[in-house]
């Protein structure tokens, strides 16, 4: 009896590990992994922010809510990248741009002084396939991610980023 005790709470404690690892665009799911070009033509994965607390924000240079949100996102990385979290060592942002053109894509990187790393665009705009990832319909939008990459958060500006992040710094 012991022995089917043990082995039904082995599948239990699985069952609960492999449902707080699901794939998916919710709050407690894993994020889908994205790949994409960097404004210089490299390659750029979510996967490589594996370790830290991450904002996965998709945006376009074309966008004014966007535009208007980029200085509280860049606020809040300069606060927080080199801050320990709970979940996290350090925090980064992943940018995904809906543009069309490289050079507004670019130009709004420079101008909007976003100054991380982690860009990527396949430039189609709406038709982007990475914005169809993640059931994007109206940006700005936001997901923000623990060290194993578990959506924690969505849609987070202002304020409002700045206090989920908090919540999580140790």
């Amino acid at each position: 009896m012991k022995k089917i005790v043990l082995i039904a709470t082995i599948f239990f404690i699985a069952g609960i590990s492999l449902q707080a690892q699901q794939l998916g665009i919710n709050i407690g799911n894993k994020a889908p992994e994205l790949i994409g070009k960097s404004p210089n033509g490299e390659t750029v994965k979510l996967s490589d922010t594996k370790g830290k607390v991450v904002l996965l924000d998709f945006w376009a240079g074309w966008c004014g809510p966007c535009r208007r949100e980029n200085p509280n996102v860049v606020k809040a990385y300069n606060k927080y990248k080199d801050k320990k979290f709970q979940n996290g060592d350090g925090f980064a942002v992943f940018n995904v741009s809906l543009d069309r053109t490289a050079d507004q894509w670019k130009g709004a990187i420079k101008q909007d002084k976003l100054d991380w790393p982690y860009h990527i665009s396949d430039l189609k705009g709406w038709q982007s396939k990475l914005g169809a990832v993640y059931g994007i319909r109206s940006i700005p939008s936001n997901f923000l991610l623990d060290e194993n990459g578990i959506i924690i958060g969505k849609n987070l500006r202002g304020p409002a980023l700045d206090a989920a992040l908090e919540k999580y710094v140790k």
